[in-house]
């Protein structure tokens, strides 16, 4: 199924871009949550336009983002949550609690959907992220959970 990418998606592409992906994917994860819409003739026109607003939101050089990963690296990210008594928590954190608390932390504003978790955070302690940046650029963001 052809289909266009309204939001970048981890090794599949960036927003705008016309890719090929199994039917079932498309009708079952991608389109769903807004990832993506099917690919027309009329399309075309949204394709043009989900770019140029990509290129207002998104870093530009290599610089810039080796700027902004220099100062998320130095924040102290510490992010208070409820918990049990062996700690572990009730659900879990979020890529949208790691933007906020970020943010709160004194760090850059950061899209959630640019963090990725390697699995759920889902007990106290150091656990550590990676915000994508730029297609070269990677930070590695330190996150303390405590109970709150």
């Amino acid at each position: 199924m052809k289909i266009i990418l309204t939001h970048e998606v981890s090794g599949l592409g960036a927003a705008g871009d016309v890719v090929d992906v199994k039917d079932g994917y498309a009708r079952n994860y991608l389109i769903p949550r807004n990832f993506a819409i099917r690919w027309t003739k009329g399309g075309e026109k949204d394709v043009e336009q989900i770019r140029r607003a990509r290129k207002i939101h998104e870093i530009q050089t290599i610089e810039q983002a080796n700027a902004v990963k220099a100062r998320l690296e130095g924040v102290k990210v510490r992010l208070a949550v409820r918990s049990g008594d062996a700690g572990r928590l009730f659900g879990s954190v979020t890529p949208a609690d790691i933007a906020s608390a970020i943010k709160a932390s004194g760090g850059p504003e950061v899209d959630k959907r640019r963090i990725e978790l390697g699995a759920p955070i889902k007990t106290l302690g150091a656990h550590e992220t990676s915000v994508r940046l730029h297609p070269e650029v990677a930070a590695k963001v330190n996150i303390e959970v405590v109970a709150a």
